[in-house]
This record gives C-alpha cells, sequence and structure tokens, in this order.
C-alpha cells in the first residue's frame, strides 16, 4: 500500500494518502518545533519511526473511520509541505480537523487551502456535517484561520488526557465559504 490511491485537488495543492516514501518527510514535520509545541512529541526519530507512524497513525485510521490526514504537496514541484485532514477522537461526537505545515510553508495560505477542500469533502463526499477542531489557546496562528473557515469558539475543553485546549465547531462544513 505504498501508492496514493485518493487524491483531492485545490489551485496550488494536491492533497494526496501519505506513502511509506513520505518516511523522511513525516519525520521532519512532526519533528519541527511547532508540531512538538502545538500538537506534541509523537516519539518519531527515525525514517523507520515515521513508517511506522504512517502505518499505524495514517492508514490504519483511514481504513477504519474511512477519513484520514492527507500529505499537502505543492502542485508546481509535487514538494510535500504539510499534512491536513480528518481524525477520529473518542471524546468527540465528530471528526477533528487538524493541519500542520513545514515552517517555510506558513503563513502562504496553504493551509487554508487545505483545510477547505477538506471540510468541503467532509460534507459533499463523506456526509458529515459537523466538524471539530482543538487548538491550544496560544496557537493564534491557527485559531485565526479556523476564525476565517467559521469556526466557532465551544469553549474550553480538557481532553480525557487532562490537556487544555480551546474546542471550535463548524456545522454544515464551509457550506458557502
Amino acid at each position: 500500500m505504498d501508492a496514493p490511491t485518493q487524491t483531492l485537488e485545490t489551485s496550488r495543492l494536491t492533497l494526496r494518502e501519505a506513502a511509506l516514501s513520505d518516511s523522511s518527510f513525516v519525520r521532519a514535520l512532526l519533528n519541527d518545533p511547532s508540531w512538538l509545541e502545538n500538537i506534541g512529541d509523537r516519539g518519531v526519530r527515525s525514517d523507520a519511526d515515521a513508517a511506522h507512524y504512517i502505518q499505524n497513525n495514517i492508514w490504519l485510521p483511514r481504513q477504519t473511520n474511512g477519513f484520514g490526514m492527507y500529505v499537502l504537496e505543492l502542485k508546481s514541484s509535487t514538494l510535500p509541505i504539510g499534512m491536513c485532514g480528518l481524525l477520529k477522537r473518542d471524546f468527540l461526537s465528530a471528526p477533528d480537523l487538524g493541519f500542520a505545515l513545514l515552517p517555510d510553508y506558513v503563513g502562504q495560505g496553504y493551509a487554508a487551502e487545505a483545510a477547505h477542500a477538506i471540510a468541503r469533502h467532509a460534507k459533499e463526499k463523506l456526509g458529515i456535517a459537523r466538524l471539530y477542531a482543538m487548538v491550544k489557546r496560544d496557537n493564534r496562528r491557527s485559531v485565526k484561520l479556523l476564525g476565517r473557515l467559521g469556526f466557532n469558539l465551544q469553549g474550553p475543553y480538557v481532553t480525557p488526557q487532562g490537556e487544555e485546549i480551546d474546542l471550535y465547531a463548524i456545522a454544515e462544513a464551509l457550506e458557502s465559504r
């Protein structure tokens, strides 16, 4: 299962399923200081760890839930620059929208472009009308993006692991945006 099978497209990005050949990219992304600060340390230190992460944290949830994370690739160069997609969390009643970019690609609208495509796909193809997003309060960039996408703050939330986050939600995911 190394070949990507499902893709979404935006004007500048291809959103594709992760492949084992993405291991170096996944290792770099998961060890970026922003990922570590805002998402958490996943213990991925080598390409072998990243391949294991792809299999267990990207492929398996997609097979189980019918949705998951995509690798964001620049159409102009096929360079992977980040990930965006839907996560199933046992403690939320609807999928959670997640996104992360390598630092060189932050602030250029790529996350918004990808998140919009994911939300539209969730509604139109998967029949998912409600999405959540979890964000650390001090992650101003993500909070601002969620607001632009139409997500509304539901309030502070404590995850089952005891982490304090802000929970955002959107119903009828990006209906007219």
